[in-house]
């Protein structure tokens, strides 16, 4: 069961780097656990000490998740942390936590890893005067749903090239701890994510990996998904190919008995299949998942299936039809919905990668609109 701390008060949480790869993780993780939004921190309000120190006093727990992975890390990060540290110390309240997203590779002698590290003591000098708790979380090598290539993950980078269908390379294998970033967002939030944790590859087996799931997917089938690592890097490079072909049309093979269609093939097998049926005129969905793969392929009538990236306003819509019979794959962290906009009733196949737990339904409410 997914815990979380209890009673959450408005306000309590505050975020910078909200606009980031690990900022969207974290507040979606937020939303999908019932907490309310964390208060976000820009760039602006870190460059102004007063302003910063009223967004910052009183709260339960600061994030400090803002941070440079590219260009001259050394001093970003640096000047990053001594900012925070100044609307710290201006806290007419001084919050009562204080979590930075540092890195394994703080101290490795490398720039990046220099200054990680000395943004990791100037946080915990300035929680000492204030006497907030410091916790100082190393972060192995993020990967995730909409990340971006070149800069914030090789898996990412391999994801988008792929996806464009170019040809990954692997200059150096070496071995990575890969930790996908839900996993880190439940460590800076201090929930419980069952089975979180890093899981470690060479970038050579992940690019292999990785070049098995595009072309897998290419022809409509599922990879295997027999961990929950495989899950979630099969989600990656979907975020990276939605809405890319989508609806994908299905091969009907006709003969005088009738009509044959390959709905769902999945390789290794698994998985929950069902159908409804919907009136005209009535929605289903209307809700998000964190990592459960879904496929929606109507059989008969005429819908329209909705999606929204969560915390954006631009919302997709597919028109797909009984006629044609094409499915269209439900991206993780997207709201979606499917509607009946025939004049008779809707007949829709289902699909998921895993059997429905009720105890466990990783399905969290949330309007397309």
């Amino acid at each position: 069961m997914l815990a979380a701390p209890s009673h959450p008060r408005s306000g309590s949480l505050v975020l910078t780097g909200a606009g980031g790869f690990l900022g969207w993780h974290v507040r979606v993780l937020a939303r999908a656990f019932g907490l309310d939004d964390p208060v976000v921190v820009s760039r602006e309000d870190m460059r102004d000490a007063d302003r910063l120190a009223g967004l910052l006093s009183g709260s339960d727990r600061v994030l400090h998740v803002a941070g440079v992975n590219r260009g001259k890390p050394d001093t970003g990060n640096r000047e990053l942390a001594d900012r925070l540290a100044e609307g710290l110390l201006r806290c007419a309240t001084p919050p009562k936590a204080v979590v930075f997203a540092n890195s394994v590779q703080a101290g490795n002698g490398t720039p990046y890893g220099d200054g990680k590290a000395a943004a990791a003591g100037t946080l915990a000098e300035v929680t000492q005067w204030s006497g907030s708790r410091f916790t100082d979380i190393r972060l192995p090598h993020l990967f995730g749903e909409h990340g971006r290539p070149h800069y914030n993950s090789v898996v990412a980078t391999f994801c988008r090239l792929l996806a464009d269908g170019g040809t990954p390379r692997v200059d150096q294998d070496r071995e990575l701890d890969l930790m996908h970033a839900t996993d880190a967002a439940a460590l800076l939030l201090g929930v419980e994510l069952p089975g979180a944790g890093p899981v470690r590859r060479s970038v050579g087996r992940l690019r292999d990996q990785l070049r098995d799931i595009a072309r897998w997917y290419a022809a409509g089938e599922i990879p295997q998904l027999g961990s929950r690592f495989d899950v979630r890097l099969f989600n990656t490079y979907r975020s990276h190919h939605f809405p890319s072909g989508m609806p994908q049309k299905l091969r009907q093979l006709t003969d005088a008995r009738g009509e044959l269609i390959e709905a769902v093939k999945v390789r290794g097998g698994g998985g929950q299949t069902f159908t409804s049926t919907t009136h005209p005129g009535v929605t289903r969905g209307q809700h998000f998942h964190l990592a459960k793969v879904e496929r929606f392929l109507v059989l008969r009538g005429e819908a329209e299936i909705r999606v929204r990236r969560l915390l954006h306003e631009h919302v997709r819509s597919f028109r797909v039809s009984g006629e044609s019979p094409a499915f269209v794959d439900m991206p993780s962290m997207w709201a979606h919905s499917i509607t009946n906009v025939g004049q008779s009733e809707l007949l829709t196949l289902f699909w998921s990668n895993e059997v429905f737990d009720p105890r466990r339904p990783d399905t969290y409410p949330e309007p397309v609109r």
